[in-house]
C-alpha cells in the first residue's frame, strides 16, 4: 500500500441518509394514521420536525465550512465532515418538506423551491468533488502526486508478475492493482476539468444557499410574528 495514496470512494453517508429518511417517513405515516389528517405546519409535530430539519440544514451550511477552514486535525478528518455535511444536507431538507404539510404557496413555497435546488446542486457538487482524488483526510492530490502513485503501482505490478503468474492470491492482487491503476489514470486525465467544474459549481451553489437561508429566516420570523399576533387577538 502506498503512503497517503488517494482514498477509495464511499457512499455510506447516502445509505445512512436513506435509512434515516425511511425511519422519519414511518414516524410521519404513524402520526398521519393516528391523527387521520396531514400534520399541520403550525402543530406540535409540524413545528418539531421543522425545527429539527432547519437545525440540520444550519449544521450542513456552517459546520463543514468551519472545519474546511481549520487546519486543526483534532477536529477529525475533513472527509468525515464532508460525509456528515452530505448526510445532514439530505435529512434536513426532507424534514422541512414534511413540515410544509404539502402546501407550497407564498414564501414557504419559495423556501421549498430553493431547498430543492440546493439539494440537486449538492448532488452535482458531490459528483464533481469525488472526481478530484483526495487522501483519506480529504486533502486534494496534485497531478505530480498522482503520477507518482501510478508509477508506484506499475512497479508493484512488475514485482507481482515476476514473483508468480500462477499463484491465485497474487493474481487477485494483480487484478486489484490494475483496477486501481486504471482509476488513477482516469482521475489524472480529468483532474484539471474537475477542478474547473468545482470552482464553477461553488460560484452557483454558495449564492443559492445564502438566498435559501435568508428566505427561511424571513419565513420563520413571519410565522412567529403572525402566531403571536393571532394569540394576542385571540384568533
Amino acid at each position: 500500500m502506498l503512503a497517503s495514496q488517494p482514498a477509495p470512494r464511499s457512499n455510506i453517508e447516502l445509505w445512512l441518509a436513506l435509512l434515516t429518511n425511511l425511519a422519519i417517513t414511518l414516524v410521519y405515516l404513524f402520526v398521519l394514521a393516528v391523527w387521520q389528517e396531514v400534520p399541520a405546519a403550525s402543530g406540535l409535530f409540524g413545528h418539531s420536525i421543522g425545527i429539527l430539519g432547519f437545525t440540520l440544514m444550519l449544521m450542513t451550511e456552517i459546520l463543514y465550512s468551519i472545519r474546511k477552514r481549520s487546519f486543526n486535525a483534532r477536529w477529525g478528518r475533513l472527509s468525515n465532515w464532508l460525509r456528515f455535511h452530505i448526510f445532514t444536507g439530505l435529512v434536513g431538507p426532507y424534514m422541512v418538506l414534511l413540515h410544509s404539510s404539502w402546501k407550497f404557496n407564498g414564501l414557504a413555497g419559495v423556501v421549498m423551491l430553493f431547498t430543492l435546488i440546493i439539494v440537486v446542486s449538492g448532488f452535482i457538487g458531490r459528483y464533481i468533488y469525488t472526481a478530484i482524488p483526495r487522501t483519506a483526510d480529504g486533502i486534494e492530490i496534485e497531478s505530480e502526486q498522482l503520477s507518482r502513485y501510478i508509477a508506484g503501482i506499475e512497479a508493484m505490478l512488475n514485482q507481482q508478475n515476476a514473483a508468480s503468474s500462477r499463484n491465485q492470491e497474487k493474481t487477485r492482487e494483480i487484478k486489484r492493482l490494475q483496477k486501481r491503476q486504471t482509476q488513477l489514470e482516469r482521475q489524472l486525465s480529468g483532474l484539471a476539468r474537475a477542478r474547473r467544474g468545482l470552482a464553477l459549481w461553488h460560484t452557483v451553489h454558495v449564492p443559492i444557499g445564502i438566498v435559501l437561508f435568508l428566505s427561511a429566516f424571513i419565513h420563520i420570523i413571519a410565522a412567529f410574528y403572525y402566531a403571536t399576533l393571532a394569540h394576542l387577538l385571540g384568533l
